[in-house]
């Protein structure tokens, strides 16, 4: 049971605000001195070597300790919770390539090692849906691109008709093993890097790999009241594995498409709703819009630019229960670019009741082009006027001068 294991961080020794590799050179040190080689016949140090291999797989994974310190243990009986270890071979299997491969390749009664298994490689996606998938649920069809067996080699990463060579450095074991006194130091075969066989002639088709990007179709549902950017996990639709390992998973990222009217904040819809001033002032009904349909909505009057108005219960619902968010409307003072000669009239008579200056009254184009014309024309007369009787005088001074 959960509430009967001791605190993880007290088990590897460890402060909460561990970093990675303190946690990591805990481990070490715990694995190094309870290590079954080490303690040959003694069950507890076998137990206290398990409690640290379980202790160290949830705090080096960035999720699982998360998913810890909120939690606790309890929280890790979910998906993705923390690696159960049933036997020492459990823990060589999941950690043998950490720190150069510490561990061996055998158990405490010095049995061999059985080849390794990979899982298979998680893929992402995204699905952008609409506020009214969101609000109601959907079903929605979304594209997974993922590593499948080559149906060509069928994995074998070799042309058909030839087979892959065993490394003839490893024995095909893809691993080599050098020991130190009781400690067996065992790591990847450089020469095939650690897949225990040798590609001569490679398949055309995936280049030896054994695998091929495919794209295939997959049908999920949206249930009403996801978050935006939740991630839903789909258990084996991702990459599959080369030799027997379980496929990966497909993590779909939800994205809300960006509407027209609404806005989103939280679980509340927000929607502007232009009013004319007549109506801020007097107060109108106006059908507002809702994520589902619409309804008349009375704005009282004296209505201000900005104010919010809140419709209980209209906007997103929660996803694990009946609740759901607030509709806000928030007004705003609508101003019209163009207006008829009536109602310049009539806002003009409301300015001079209201008591304040507006600009004056537009005059027609060509009423103004005549009156500018007009003006200019009286101005170039008097201009022409004064010319005369400037240039009379310059020219008897002038010749009064030549005379003398």
């Amino acid at each position: 049971m959960a509430e009967n294991k001791r605190d993880y961080y007290e088990v590897l020794g460890v402060s909460r605000t561990a970093t990675k590799e303190e946690i990591s050179q805990s481990y070490r040190k715990l694995a190094m001195k309870y290590h079954p080689d080490r303690n040959p016949g003694d069950e507890e140090a076998v137990a206290k070597f398990k409690e640290a291999a379980e202790a160290f797989d949830v705090l080096s994974s960035e999720e699982k300790r998360a998913t810890y310190d909120r939690y606790g243990h309890e929280g890790l009986n979910g998906v993705g919770g923390g690696a159960q270890f049933h036997d020492l071979n459990d823990i060589f299997e999941a950690f043998g390539g950490i720190f150069g491969d510490l561990f061996g390749g055998g158990g405490p009664r010095g049995g061999s090692r059985k080849r390794q298994v990979h899982r298979g490689e998680d893929v992402r996606c995204v699905v952008n849906v609409d506020l009214r998938d969101i609000a109601l649920g959907a079903k929605k069809e979304i594209e997974i691109k993922r590593h499948e067996v080559c149906t060509n080699c069928h994995g074998s990463g070799s042309r058909p008709g030839t087979t892959p060579e065993p490394c003839g450095y490893c024995g095909g074991r893809g691993t080599v093993v050098q020991s130190a006194g009781f400690i067996r130091m065992q790591t990847t075969c450089p020469a095939c890097r650690g897949e225990g066989k040798i590609i001569r002639d490679p398949c055309p088709e995936c280049r030896g790999s054994g695998l091929r990007v495919v794209t295939v179709k997959q049908e999920i549902d949206i249930p009403a009241g996801m978050d935006e950017r939740t991630q839903i996990r789909y258990s084996g639709e991702g990459s599959r594995s080369l030799d027997g390992g379980p496929a990966g998973d497909c993590y779909v990222t939800v994205r809300f498409r960006e509407h027209p009217v609404f806005q989103v904040d939280g679980k509340n819809l927000v929607c502007r709703v232009p009013l004319t001033y007549s109506q801020a002032v007097l107060g109108a009904d106006v059908d507002v819009p809702l994520i589902d349909g619409h309804m008349p909505y009375h704005f009282p009057g004296g209505t201000q630019h900005g104010d919010m108005f809140r419709l209980k219960g209209k906007g997103l619902p929660y996803m694990h229960n009946d609740q759901h968010g607030d509709l806000l409307l928030v007004a705003q003072l609508e101003v019209p670019r163009t207006i008829t000669e009536d109602y310049e009239k009539l806002m003009r008579k409301l300015a001079d009741l209201e008591q304040v200056h507006v600009s004056p009254q537009r005059k027609g184009f060509l009423k103004r082009v005549a009156e500018f014309l007009s003006g200019l024309g009286e101005e170039k007369k008097e201009i022409v006027e004064n010319d005369g009787k400037e240039n009379d005088a310059p020219q008897s001074k002038s010749k009064s001068k030549s005379a003398k």
